[in-house]
């Protein structure tokens, strides 16, 4: 009989590849920014200069953050520096234009702020490193049989 498909079995590896999508989406944004790659010199007009607030920062932060989250590596201290950045593009540089994501362009920082947060409370799921990290650190290491020593009566 064919092993059935259900959605607590599966939930790992959609979880997993959710994170992985997101999280390249993510650092795209940010290499197109730091290095007007993937069309990004042509949407801004170039680069960002080193150092400046905020843009600068949280370009670094996308593609870092992105990244870590990518490779599922400190996936939940990762995820939530990456919500809190765009929780603060939102509120500070889209919301202030006018009040629904609609009107002012924040649909992007919006999506990838919840997305984030959903990633910081459930971790990487499946392919990640953090869970092939944590199975390693919990399987028992092998070692060498130990000699009895006689005792003395």
């Amino acid at each position: 009989m064919p092993a059935r498909l259900n959605s607590n079995s599966a939930q790992p590896y959609v979880l997993g590849l959710f994170r992985i999508v997101v999280s390249l989406l993510f650092a795209c944004h940010g290499a197109a920014s730091l290095f007007g790659v993937l069309g990004g010199a042509a949407m801004t007009g170039g680069t960002i200069d080193a150092g400046t607030w905020p843009g600068w920062y949280a370009a670094v932060i996308q593609l870092v953050g992105g990244g870590l989250v990518l490779l599922g590596l400190g996936t939940r201290p990762a995820a939530v520096i990456c919500s809190g950045s765009m929780a603060y593009a939102y509120f500070k540089v889209h919301q202030p234009e006018a009040l629904w994501p609609m009107e002012n362009g924040g649909e992007a920082p919006a999506m990838f702020c919840w997305a984030f947060l959903l990633l910081a409370f459930t971790g990487s799921g499946a392919f990640g490193l953090d869970r092939l990290l944590a199975r390693r650190a919990s399987e028992p290491e092998e070692s060498a049989p130990e000699r009895q020593t006689p005792v003395a009566v």
